[in-house]
């Protein structure tokens, strides 16, 4: 976990200026929201304990001094009608906010509009791959 931690506060460096939408792959437990946590903390938006996953609010709003970040799971909806409810729209023409989005690989509305993507995978035991490409 610590590692992965780490990688997010190398990550979140590469990640500003904003506004970015960034869409996380991985299976469930590939480590998304470990690493958000680490972004999130590097740019002073949380603490890392203060990150969790949002699976069932759908949506976490973290505030810094610099960047606002949004951090959603789009796990448990299965339609772009449901994903407009949520105001998509709205958070990412914001002018300082920095999108994460575990599950957006799911949403041509969400694919179409990332700046990167991080792709996460499962290691031997803690080990985690890790690929991150942009547009």
């Amino acid at each position: 976990m610590a590692g992965t931690l780490a990688l997010g506060e190398k990550i979140a460096e590469i990640l500003l200026p904003t506004p970015k939408l960034v869409v996380l792959r991985g299976e469930v437990g590939a480590g998304k929201t470990t690493l958000i946590k680490g972004i999130a903390a590097s740019l002073g938006a949380a603490t890392e304990e203060d990150v969790t996953s949002p699976t069932f609010t759908l949506v976490h709003e973290y505030t810094g001094p610099k960047v606002k970040v949004y951090h959603l799971d789009l796990y448990r909806l299965e339609t772009e009608r449901e994903l407009a409810t949520l105001g998509v729209d709205e958070m990412v023409s914001e002018e300082n906010a920095l999108m994460l989005v575990e599950w957006g690989e799911r949403f041509e509305s969400i694919v179409s509009r990332m700046d990167a993507e991080i792709a996460m995978e499962h290691g031997e035991g803690d080990e985690r791959g890790l690929m991150v490409r942009w547009g």
